[in-house]
C-alpha cells in the first residue's frame, strides 16, 4: 500500500518549510524598536495647528488594545466569552478538515482557560517574511496572519481573516501555547500581545496538536471579569453538536462552578442536529412522529447542510418556535442567506404538496406560517463565507442560499411524499397558522371602539382617543397622585394612563398562582390586551410603546426593575420589538430671573450650575415625585413627545447574561444578590471618618 501524501500544514499558504529557529533564554517581552527620526519638516506645525504629527499609527496588536470593540465587539461578558469563541473556532476547523479527533476545554482555579487539539499543531519553522520569528509567533502577534485565506489548508473554515487568535493574544494578560508538532514539544509564551521570549524547543514526543492556555486582561475587561463556566459548558456542547465527528471533553476547577454545572463531562454526538433537537424536543408532542432531519454535501467540492426541523402546537418553553443556524460551527444569531434558503425551500415544497394533493388553502401559506411554531436547527459548510461584522452573527454569502435550497429540495418533497398522513397533519397545521395570521390582520382592521368594547378594561384606566394602535402610548404611573397629574398633562387623543398601586408583585420570586391572583398585574394585561407566555403576540397590543413613569428616586428605580421584570419573565417578545420605554423625570428644578430649566439628577444638576448657571445663584427646587409636579411641568418634561426623552428597553444580543442576572437580583436566592453586590458594589471612604 502506498504512502499517502503529506498533508498541507496549518498556515501552510504563508509558509516556507525550513529548520526551527534557534531558542532563546531570555523571557523578558522584546523593546519595541526605536522610530526612526523624523524628518524636520514634518515637524514644522501647519497654519491649522494639525500636521503630519498628529497621525497616529498603530503597530502590531496595538488597534486591538486601542478600539477591542471593533474586533470582539465591546468589552461585556459577551465579548469576553468570544474570546473562548475564537480559540474553539480555530480547534474545531482542525476537526472538520478531518485532522482532530477530540477537543479539550479546561477552566482551572486561577480562571485561566485551556483549548486543546490533537490536530496537526500550528507551524513553528521560522516565517520568510519574519526573519528571526516563527510562524507561531508570527499567528499570535501579527494581525491577518493564517492558513485560510487561500483554501489549500482548509476547504471551509470557520476562521477568515486571520485575526481571531492575535485579538485573543492581545485582550489577555498572559497566553501561553503549547505546539506538538514534528516530533517535539514547542512553547511560547505571551503577555497582552507581547512575546516573553522565542518559541522553546522541548522533550521529544509522538503527540500531534495545539493547545493555548489564557487568562483575560483585566485592564481590557475590568477587575474581577472571569469565565462563567455554565456559558463556557453551553458553547463546548453546542460545537459538539455541530460536528459529529469530534469529542469535546469538559473539564472545570469545582471552585469556580457557582451552579449545576458539571466539573467534567464528555460530549459526542454521532447524529449532530438530530440529537440537538431531540433534546429540545423531548417532552413536547409534535406534530409529525419524526423531526425532518438530515445531511447533504457536494460532491467533489467544498458545500455541505445539515438540518433538524420538527414542529409542535405546544410552543418550546416561552417561545413558539425557534430557529439556530451556523455557518462553519459558527453561530450566526442573527441568521442570513441559509436561514432564507431554508425558509424559501420548505415553504415552496409545502406549497407544491399542497397543489399535489388538491388543497387548495395552500396557496396562502407564506415562510411565517411554516417557521412561526417549528424548532428549527441549520448548519452549512461553504467555502469564504461572507459575514457582517468580525464577531459573525449574520450570513450574507450568496452560495449559501443556493446550497441550502438545492439541498432540502428534494430530500423535503421525498420526506413529505413517504408519510402522507404526517404530511397531511403538518399541512393542516401550517394552514391553521395562516388563516389564524390573516384573521389577526383583519381584526387588527376593526374600529378601536369595537375591539374595546370586547374587553374588560380596567376602571381605573384612562385610554386615548383615537381608534388605530399607531401612536399610541400607555403610561404605567406611580401611584394615583402622580395619576392625576398624568391624566391632566396627557395628549388624550394618543396617550392612555394607567396608575398602579405601589410595588407590584416581583414576579421572578412568586409562583404563577400568585401572578394570576395579583389585581395590579390583571389589570395590566387586561389594558394591554395581551397574554403572557406562548400565548402572547405582539398584533394584540392595544398601544404601539408602553412606557413605565415612575419617580426618579430609589423606590421609582426599585418599581421600574418589577416592572421590567415582569414584563421580560412573561412577554420577552415585547422587549424584543421594541415596544418597552422608561421615561425620564427631572428630579430638580433650576430657575434663575425668568429662565428655568430641569436636570434628571445630580450629575445633570452638577453640569447645569457649571454652564447655564455659572456663577449665579439660583433656586432650586427638589422634586420628591411625580405627584408634586404640576401638570404643566409633567408634560413639558416627560410627556410631550416634541420635548421628553424616552429610554429604550433592550436585550443585549447573548440574553443568557440576562438570564442570569435577573434570577441573581430578583430571585428568591439571598445569597446571589448578596454575592453581587460584593462582586459589583463601590465603597466610598473619602468622607469616612476612619
Amino acid at each position: 500500500m502506498s504512502k499517502a501524501p503529506p498533508q498541507a500544514s496549518l498556515f501552510d499558504d504563508a509558509l516556507n518549510p525550513a529548520p526551527a529557529s534557534p531558542l532563546a533564554e531570555n523571557h523578558e517581552p522584546r523593546p519595541s524598536p526605536p522610530p526612526p527620526p523624523a524628518d524636520k519638516a514634518a515637524e514644522a506645525p501647519s497654519a491649522g495647528g494639525y500636521s503630519a504629527k498628529d497621525i497616529e499609527v498603530l503597530e502590531g496588536l496595538e488597534p486591538v488594545r486601542k478600539r477591542p470593540g471593533m474586533y470582539i465587539g465591546g468589552t461585556d461578558e459577551r465579548a469576553l466569552h468570544h474570546l473562548f469563541a475564537e480559540v474553539l473556532d480555530n480547534a474545531m476547523d482542525e476537526a472538520v478538515a478531518g485532522h482532530a479527533k477530540f477537543i479539550e476545554v479546561h477552566l482551572d482555579a486561577d480562571g485561566y482557560l485551556t483549548v486543546r487539539d490533537d490536530g496537526r499543531g500550528i507551524p513553528v519553522d521560522p516565517h520568510p517574511k519574519h526573519p528571526g520569528k516563527s510562524a507561531l509567533e508570527v499567528i499570535m502577534t501579527v494581525l491577518h496572519s493564517g492558513g485560510k485565506f487561500s483554501g489549500k489548508a482548509y476547504e471551509t473554515s470557520g476562521g477568515l481573516h486571520g485575526v481571531g487568535v492575535s485579538v485573543v493574544n492581545a485582550l489577555s494578560e498572559r497566553v501561553e501555547v503549547t505546539a506538538w508538532k514534528d516530533g517535539f514539544e514547542w512553547s511560547q509564551a505571551f503577555a497582552r500581545g507581547k512575546p516573553l521570549g522565542a518559541i522553546e524547543k522541548g522533550a521529544s514526543t509522538r503527540k500531534h496538536g495545539t493547545a493555548i492556555r489564557f487568562l483575560p486582561d483585566p485592564q481590557i475587561f475590568g477587575e474581577g471579569a472571569a469565565f462563567k463556566p455554565a456559558r463556557l459548558y453551553r458553547m463546548a456542547r453546542s460545537k459538539a453538536y455541530l460536528f459529529g465527528g469530534v469529542e469535546i471533553r469538559w473539564k472545570c476547577d469545582p471552585a469556580r462552578i457557582q451552579d449545576q454545572t458539571p466539573a467534567e463531562a464528555v460530549f459526542r454526538f454521532p447524529n449532530g442536529l438530530a440529537d440537538y433537537l431531540a433534546e429540545q424536543v423531548e417532552k413536547v408532542e409534535t406534530v409529525t412522529p419524526e423531526p425532518f432531519a438530515g445531511r447533504f454535501a457536494r460532491q467533489g467540492e467544498a458545500g455541505a447542510v445539515e438540518w433538524a426541523i420538527t414542529w409542535t402546537a405546544e410552543g418550546f418553553g416561552e417561545a413558539d418556535g425557534f430557529m439556530r443556524s451556523y455557518c462553519n460551527t459558527v453561530p450566526t444569531p442573527e441568521g442570513g442567506t441559509h436561514e432564507a434558503g431554508l425558509r424559501a425551500a420548505l415553504t415552496r415544497g409545502l406549497k407544491a404538496y399542497a397543489e399535489l394533493t388538491n388543497e387548495k388553502r395552500g396557496a396562502v401559506i407564506t415562510a411565517e406560517d411554516v417557521l412561526a411554531q417549528a424548532g428549527a436547527l441549520i448548519s452549512v459548510f461553504v467555502k469564504n463565507p461572507e459575514f457582517q461584522g468580525q464577531t459573525k452573527e449574520r450570513l450574507s454569502s450568496s452560495d449559501a442560499q443556493r446550497l441550502v435550497e438545492a439541498a432540502l429540495r428534494d430530500p423535503f418533497d421525498h420526506w413529505l411524499t413517504a408519510q402522507p398522513k404526517a404530511a397531511s397533519a403538518l399541512l393542516a397545521f401550517v394552514i391553521d397558522r395562516a388563516e389564524e395570521r390573516l384573521k389577526r390582520r383583519k381584526d387588527r382592521d376593526v374600529a378601536r371602539s369595537s375591539a374595546t368594547r370586547k374587553l374588560r378594561l380596567p376602571g381605573k384606566l384612562a385610554d386615548c382617543a383615537i381608534q388605530a394602535s399607531d401612536g399610541t402610548e400607555l403610561f404605567l404611573v406611580e401611584g394615583d397622585s402622580a395619576g392625576g397629574s398624568a391624566k391632566q398633562a396627557r395628549d388624550r387623543r394618543t396617550q392612555a394612563i394607567l396608575p398602579l398601586r405601589g410595588k407590584i408583585l416581583n414576579v421572578a420570586s412568586a409562583g404563577a398562582d400568585k401572578l394570576v391572583a395579583n389585581k395590579e398585574l390583571s389589570d395590566l394585561l387586561l389594558a394591554l390586551g395581551v397574554q403572557t407566555g406562548a400565548k402572547f403576540r405582539e398584533e394584540d397590543l392595544r398601544y404601539e410603546r408602553i412606557v413605565i413613569m415612575t419617580d426618579a428616586d430609589v423606590d421609582g428605580a426599585h418599581i421600574a426593575s418589577l416592572l421590567i421584570t415582569f414584563f421580560y419573565r412573561t412577554m420577552p417578545d415585547l422587549i424584543r420589538a421594541g415596544r418597552l420605554f422608561l421615561a425620564l423625570p427631572p428630579l430638580y428644578r433650576i430657575s434663575h430671573g425668568g429662565k428655568t430649566v430641569y436636570a434628571r439628577d445630580d450629575a445633570h444638576r452638577e453640569e447645569l450650575m457649571a454652564t447655564d448657571f455659572k456663577g449665579k445663584k439660583p433656586e432650586i427646587g427638589r422634586f420628591k415625585g411625580l405627584g408634586e409636579m404640576m401638570p404643566a411641568q409633567l408634560k413639558e418634561t416627560t410627556m410631550d413627545p416634541a420635548k421628553r426623552i424616552l429610554a429604550r428597553v433592550t436585550l443585549p444580543r447573548a440574553e443568557e447574561s440576562v438570564i442570569d442576572l435577573v434570577e441573581a437580583l430578583m430571585g428568591r436566592k439571598a445569597e446571589l444578590r448578596f454575592r453581587f453586590i460584593q462582586e459589583n458594589a463601590e465603597f466610598a471612604t473619602e468622607d469616612l471618618d476612619v
